[in-house]
């Protein structure tokens, strides 16, 4: 569904008409309400002269009415977001709009409209009515150079805008750059007596300016361990991008887990998100290794104590926060990293050696590591091991 700008009084925007945003508030009432009549209270200890079968099945009842109420909280969350979600409107001066279409018709693009808008974090977004004048292939990227040079602010395309422009006029978005950028690296080793790995990961940039890189490591080894870690990878996906809160995603993935009575299913989870116009780094662990953070020869180890996920039906998951600057690494290792460490000479002497790496690529950076590590172990791979690489560098 595309989305309509209603600008209001004082150059405020709101994203959907004021009907829209009403109904939207009023489901995310309904949602509520939902919710309590989901939550009760949780029933006594057994007495002696209750059967404890009917006890157990009173708790889990509970339970599972528990986890539906959270979730139906998290949609009405999400419904308010959304119906509330603003943006402040930058009339473009005359001056502007001149330059501006001037870079572009060199270009053989013309203008038609120009919109600024400025989210509630303070950053840009630029809708520009176009279109080409000449056949010749113009990339959406192009035209962001040209906006970037004539509006004196670095912009690129958003994720849903087209990759060429077209000769008809079409409405194009932009999206200020962030401050920093990112380099990603890993490397990995499977368990000698397995085909394929229990690790699975995944780095992703959003459209908000942050990146999020998720590592989780399955129970046991090989096909069943990587078809659990990678489910969880991919829910964790899917859920943060329809817009769930991550302690919330993170918390349905754990009641999905814990929900199978079939068999026992447990992964790790290991979260970092990185906002790329601040540098602030976010790290959520639930029952994950220690994660490294790496600032030229400075290394900050960063550990949590809990269990992993499917275990038991809520968690607490361990948040841990810090400020990134330009040129550290955020080094996130499954658990087979460490195991094999502690073969050797002991996990202890990990951030030594973090600290005396001078590779610059994040790739090497993890080659390098994994190679010690092996070392450490003889050769010997006794569990799947995975090590990411994320270097954060500023523009400026």
């Amino acid at each position: 569904m595309r989305r309509q700008a209603e600008i209001k009084d004082d150059n405020i925007v709101t994203i959907i008409p004021e009907y829209g945003r009403q109904k939207l508030l009023g489901y995310a009432e309904s949602f509520r309400d939902l919710a309590q009549l989901f939550e009760g209270e949780e029933p006594d200890a057994v007495p002696e002269d209750r059967d404890r079968q009917e006890y157990l099945w009173q708790k889990k009842l509970y339970e599972s009415r528990g986890l539906l109420a959270d979730h139906l909280k998290e949609m009405a969350h999400i419904m308010t977001d959304v119906a509330q979600e603003s943006y402040q409107y930058h009339p473009v001066g005359e001056r502007k709009y001149r330059q501006t279409a001037h870079y572009l018709k060199e270009a053989g693009i013309l203008l038609k409209n120009f919109m600024i808008l400025e989210n509630e974090d303070g950053h840009l977004t630029m809708s520009l009515m176009m279109k080409t004048q000449t056949q010749e292939s113009i990339t959406t990227e192009d035209a962001a150079g040209l906006i970037s040079m004539a509006a004196g602010v670095r912009v690129r395309a958003a994720g849903n805008t087209p990759l060429f422009m077209t000769e008809e006029w079409n409405v194009y978005h932009f999206l200020e750059e962030p401050s920093y950028h990112v380099l990603t690296g890993f490397a990995k080793a499977t368990k000698e007596t397995e085909k394929i790995s229990g690790d699975n990961y995944s780095f992703c940039e959003m459209e908000q300016g942050k990146m999020l890189a998720i590592l989780s490591d399955g129970m046991g080894s090989g096909e069943k361990a990587c078809r659990e870690s990678g489910r969880v990878i991919e829910m964790m996906e899917r859920l943060i991008e329809a817009g769930f809160r991550k302690e919330a995603a993170i918390q349905i993935i754990n009641g999905a887990l814990a929900a199978g009575e079939q068999e026992q299913n447990m992964s790790t989870l290991d979260l970092c998100e990185l906002n790329l116009y601040n540098g602030s780094c976010e790290f959520i662990k639930v029952g994950a290794a220690c994660t490294y953070i790496k600032r030229e020869h400075l290394v900050d180890r960063l550990s949590a104590r809990n269990l992993p996920l499917g275990v038991f039906q809520q968690i607490e998951p361990e948040i841990i926060r810090r400020q990134l600057q330009d040129g550290d690494y955020v080094i996130m290792l499954s658990d087979g990293v460490l195991d094999a460490m502690e073969q050797g000479i002991g996990e202890e002497i990990l951030p030594e050696l973090i600290g005396k790496i001078t590779h610059a690529n994040p790739g090497e950076i993890a080659g390098q590591i994994l190679n010690y590590c092996l070392h450490q172990s003889r050769g010997q791979v006794r569990d799947d091991m995975t090590v990411l690489v994320i270097g954060m560098w500023s523009y400026n």
